[in-house]
């Protein structure tokens, strides 16, 4: 499932290849996504011109000319393509926008389960969300106080999106190893220090990019799984030696999502 790093990266594509042009026509492929984006915004697209393109969360935001915002939800594994007009309908693609310099950007997605909404002029609500994990303003303080008012396991505390905005199931297994804090510890039980830790094993998940360490594009081809399996220290290795200790990895299920953790180096 996309998180940050990986929609980021997808918002950083988008903005190279829209911003600045004009929108000459919007085509959507599949129902699931004619029920957010019908006929009639479709329309309305064509002729907006792309001012900007940001993230919030794992949410893309498509600033228009006319002040009406386009809003971009991958869901579980959407990602743009980029090419050309001409370019023949390529399997998944879900929606394709085009530009009147003859640029395409399309929205590929397996499961059909992303989600694209034109929000008109002034119609357009800012989801309420916590903090962005990159940004100055989340301190190991700011962390602190909202964990303190939860008392659930850490693990699906951080999935929650007003407590910190885009770290989702991977990255949250991640930064708990990193900082030695089992996912079951009651997110209000954690001291100063330990917040501390867990504060900058976020941020470093979430930019740490060296070849075998977190985050990278994934594949798109039959050897996705084996060449991700290299990105992650925990994540999806159950049963295999935890490479910081050599404890056995295990894989715990939490509020429906699996996590990963190493019961021997992680303290409740």
């Amino acid at each position: 499932m996309p998180e940050l790093p990986e929609v980021e990266f997808a918002a950083h594509r988008l903005r190279e290849a829209v911003v600045g042009h004009t929108i000459a026509l919007v085509t959507v492929f599949h129902a699931s996504q004619r029920r957010s984006l019908p006929a009639a915004a479709q329309r309305a697209l064509a002729g907006e011109r792309v001012v900007s393109v940001e993230r919030r969360a794992k949410i893309q935001l498509v600033q228009l000319g006319s002040g009406a915002v386009l809003e971009v939800h991958f869901r579980m594994n959407g990602d743009w393509d980029i090419g050309t007009a001409a370019d023949e309908p390529r399997r998944h693609e879900r929606v394709r926008i085009e530009t009147t310099g003859g640029g395409r950007v399309s929205l590929m997605d397996s499961r059909a389960l992303s989600v694209v909404t034109l929000h008109l002029v002034g119609t357009f609500v800012p989801p309420d969300l916590g903090p962005e994990p990159l940004e100055d303003g989340f301190t190991a303080e700011v962390l602190r106080e909202a964990l303190q008012r939860r008392n659930g396991p850490i693990k699906p505390v951080l999935l929650n999106q007003k407590v910190v905005a885009g770290i989702g199931n991977i990255y949250a297994s991640e930064a708990l190893w990193e900082s030695r804090i089992h996912p079951v510890s009651p997110a209000s039980s954690l001291s100063r220090a330990r917040v501390a830790r867990l504060r900058d094993a976020i941020q470093l998940v979430l930019t740490d990019s060296r070849p075998g360490r977190y985050y990278a594009p994934r594949p798109t081809d039959e050897t996705a799984g084996a060449d991700e399996a290299e990105s992650w220290r925990v994540y999806d290795r159950e049963g295999e030696p935890c490479p910081r200790c050599g404890g056995r990895i295990t894989r715990l299920v939490q509020a429906g999502r699996s996590t990963f953790c190493c019961t021997r180096c992680q303290r409740r």
